[in-house]
């Protein structure tokens, strides 16, 4: 039954496949692709938030009636979190993982495939996560579908890389402005998250694709918008050095979380056994939670609580509330829980949740702008709108930890349904990229690939060596000769060939090193030197590579060593040759797959 539905499938395409190339331009079929794919990706961000929300209200209710309100704090996300894990590791049985690092690396090493299980795995997963408690978002997982979504539907349809990398992009914009009802923002962090470059044909379907998205979100949610505050004053530019001051602040509030979130991750993978990393990372964040029940889940209550500069949400837990009449200790709390956000969402994916950053990073920039804005007014050194600094705040910090400044600025321009901020928000996304950027090359998202040896970069060259794998590029037609064996005998391999190297490998398939035609030149035609071993004239390279390099470091070696074959081994074990002229020919074969015409 399975067999035959694939092929009424495949029939189905490839009479799809005759039609559209017969009446369709690529560029029409991909505007017409857009709306299923702005429909599909907007209606998957709207199930994960409301499956989340569903879960997180019902047991909301249940906690905030009853008589052990922080005991259940404690132990509500556990439960979220070991259900997550029993779903990835005996149902679904595959790394879920966190999403957008795992579509980065699709798109530069797989071609933009991206397994169909991805296209429900994060909807569930980061649902039970989040609506148990899990301190991490829901845009994360949300864009990681829709962007599955997009790439499922390019390799459904057999379409080539370059469709698919659009399509990518299409379902990341579309869930962003649905989960946000914010349809520029999830243009702008598509491109500058996802895109390796964009031209008017793959910007049109992404416009189309976000727009038909939030027209989704209108239609299932209406204008819900999760920030009710707006713009409560202009931008004053006599208050521009205080923004100066909160874009400093803020940079080193995105490092300091990208720091506590990669020391925790890089410790936790030390402990082999998961159900152990369950355990020491439940109990932190439930210990968190317990503490400072404002860290539990997404945190939009907080952050509104923020955003109005209503300082209650700290003191949510009784032992704490006798401190909340004090200026300098609410000052102190603030900062505190500012520090904790990040144990906590660092703690939620340590134990095995799933879920984003993007959330988390809101949260952060919220409280960090509200603590700078309540600071200066308790110096008496300013009288700063608290609501606008917590607002513009929470760009910079998505501007840090994404590195993707235009993501933050029009992120908060249009959740305040208004650009007076533009200007501030402007200040403060710049100053907060640029000393992220000081601490961390790669953003929150890309540092995860890099480690795989796949740099993310918007640099169309690097992109596109990044895209080309070194055994694709590994030829092998050298001859061979033993060790033991006398230039007599390489006389014949020299005849034959139509390379001028080659290798001494042994038995075992272990480089010894290579004899070099020019090397030899001068004594081929003297007999006297026939039975010389090849291990006298034989010579070990200077430069060899790895198939783990990445392409970009073999043309670095090229350009350094002026070579124009560099050897290839795995552990001493001979693979073969790399040659300049390959290495260019599947560059240019590469470009001309992603580029538009």
């Amino acid at each position: 039954m399975k067999i035959k539905f694939k092929a009424r499938i495949s029939s189905l395409v490839d009479r799809l496949d005759k039609w559209r190339h017969a009446h369709l331009s690529e560029k029409q079929f991909m505007l017409i692709l857009s709306i299923p794919t702005g429909l599909l990706a907007g209606m998957s961000a709207i199930i994960i938030k409301t499956l989340a929300h569903y879960i997180r209200d019902f047991f909301f209710d249940i906690v905030t009636t009853g008589d052990h309100y922080n005991l259940i704090f404690f132990i509500l996300p556990a439960i979220g979190i070991f259900l997550t894990i029993i779903f990835c590791r005996y149902i679904l049985k595959k790394d879920v993982g966190h999403g957008i690092p795992g579509i980065l690396y699709a798109i530069k090493k797989n071609k933009g495939a991206v397994k169909p299980y991805n296209t429900y795995a994060s909807i569930i997963t980061s649902s039970l996560t989040v609506g148990f408690g899990g301190s991490v978002g829901l845009e994360g997982p949300s864009v990681s579908t829709g962007a599955s979504i997009g790439s499922n539907i390019g390799q459904l349809l057999r379409l080539n890389q370059k469709n698919i990398v659009v399509l990518i992009g299409m379902g990341c914009a579309a869930a962003l402005a649905s989960i946000f009802q914010a349809p520029i923002t999830g243009i702008i962090f598509a491109i500058e998250v996802f895109m390796i470059d964009i031209s008017m044909a793959s910007l049109i379907p992404i416009i189309v694709s976000s727009f038909v998205a939030i027209l989704t979100s209108y239609f299932f949610l209406g204008r819900a918008f999760e920030y009710t505050i707006t713009t409560s004053s202009a931008f004053m530019p006599s208050n521009s050095l205080f923004y100066v001051g909160l874009g400093i602040f803020v940079g080193l509030i995105s490092a300091y979380f990208m720091y506590v979130y990669f020391k925790v991750d890089k410790k936790v993978k030390k402990v082999k056994s998961p159900w152990k990393r369950f355990v020491y990372g439940a109990t932190g964040l439930g210990i968190l939670i317990f503490i400072f029940p404002a860290l539990y889940g997404e945190g939009y209550e907080a952050i509104n609580a923020a955003l109005r500069g209503d300082t209650e949400i700290l003191f949510a837990n009784e032992f704490l509330s006798v401190f909340r009449y004090n200026t300098w200790t609410i000052l102190f709390l603030t900062l505190v829980i500012i520090f904790l956000k990040a144990f906590a969402t660092s703690f939620t994916f340590a134990a095995g949740g799933v879920g984003g950053t993007f959330a988390p990073a809101l949260f952060i920039g919220s409280f960090s702008g509200m603590f700078f804005a309540m600071l200066v007014n308790s110096l008496g050194i300013g009288d700063l709108n608290i609501t606008n600094f917590a607002l513009v705040g929470m760009g910079g910090v998505i501007a840090g930890m994404l590195h993707a400044p235009l993501t933050g600025i029009f992120l908060i321009a249009e959740i305040t349904n208004g650009y007076s901020l533009m200007v501030p928000l402007m200040i403060v996304s710049a100053l907060s990229y640029a000393i992220n950027r000081a601490f961390f090359k790669d953003s929150i998202y890309t540092k995860a690939v890099s480690e795989k040896g796949v740099k993310v970069t918007h640099n169309k060259d690097i992109s596109i060596l990044n895209m080309m794998t070194i055994n694709n590029l590994i030829e092998t037609n050298f001859s061979t000769i033993k060790p033991g064996q006398t230039l007599r005998d390489l006389l014949p391999l020299i005849a034959s060939s139509t390379r001028n190297i080659f290798p001494v490998v042994d038995e075992k398939g272990n480089f010894k090193g290579h004899i070099l035609f020019d090397s030899i030149r001068s004594i081929i035609f003297d007999e006297k030197y026939y039975d010389t071993s090849v291990e006298d004239i034989m010579s070990f390279p200077d430069y060899i590579i790895s198939p783990d390099d990445n392409v970009e470091d073999v043309v670095r070696k090229f350009e350094t060593s002026g070579k124009y074959n560099i050897l290839v081994i795995d552990k001493g074990k001979y693979l073969g040759y790399i040659s300049r002229a390959i290495v260019f020919t599947t560059y240019q074969a590469t470009l001309k797959e992603i580029s538009d015409d």
